[in-house]
């Protein structure tokens, strides 16, 4: 297993995958990882959704391609670099959809406030992505298909109380990915006040 930095330095977005399966032993430690984020009075409200059937996979990758192409990538073209922007493209339009598993993170709002959802829900997410990270798989972290939520909702047979709040598309990556390009933490960190560096002189 690797060193818990090496996988902190090495998570990054996955958005071209292999056609390996990914075995239901590996989906539990990513999943059981995932449960073992902090959350609001310790209300665990997450709910995992794991699709491997086809057509609700390509049902998800479908919402996912129509949010993007519906505004979101002309909103995106004046904010990413044209690298950034044509991976994400290639995922939104195909890659994805190839993905042998989706995971729909979702926050139980019957269980917790919903306003706390979002505090509980992403640190279990951030738990699923590097563990999967941990075992070699990809994983690419998208909102867009919560945009249509009432679709996507129907697809899973969601109750009302259940809210997606992310997809994690999960697979072999297709291709070696290489580390992501960070700022780093000295530029994004002050001490004591805004504008004062953390590092004394």
């Amino acid at each position: 297993m690797p060193d818990f930095f090496d996988v902190v330095h090495t998570q990054r977005a996955c958005r071209s995958f292999s056609d390996d399966d990914v075995p239901d032993e590996l989906l539990a430690k990513v999943l059981d990882a995932a449960t073992f984020a902090p959350s609001a009075e310790n209300k665990q409200p997450w709910a995992f959704v794991v699709v491997r059937d086809p057509d609700t996979r390509g049902r998800i990758a479908e919402l996912t391609r129509q949010v993007w192409e519906g505004g979101a990538r002309q909103y995106e073209e004046t904010h990413l670099d044209a690298r950034i922007l044509a991976d994400v493209d290639q995922g939104t339009t195909g890659g994805f959809a190839r993905a042998p598993v989706a995971v729909v993170v979702c926050g139980d709002a019957g269980s917790a406030f919903e306003s706390t959802l979002p505090s509980s829900v992403f640190p279990a997410t951030q738990n699923l992505l590097l563990a999967a990270t941990a075992l070699g798989l990809g994983s690419a972290l998208t909102t867009l298909a919560t945009a249509m939520r009432d679709e996507l909702s129907t697809s899973l047979a969601l109750p009302d109380t259940v809210k997606p709040m992310a997809v994690v598309f999960l697979g072999w990556p297709a291709k070696k990915l290489g580390p992501p390009k960070r700022v780093s933490y000295r530029e994004k960190t002050h001490r004591d006040r805004y504008g004062e560096s953390f590092w004394r002189s």
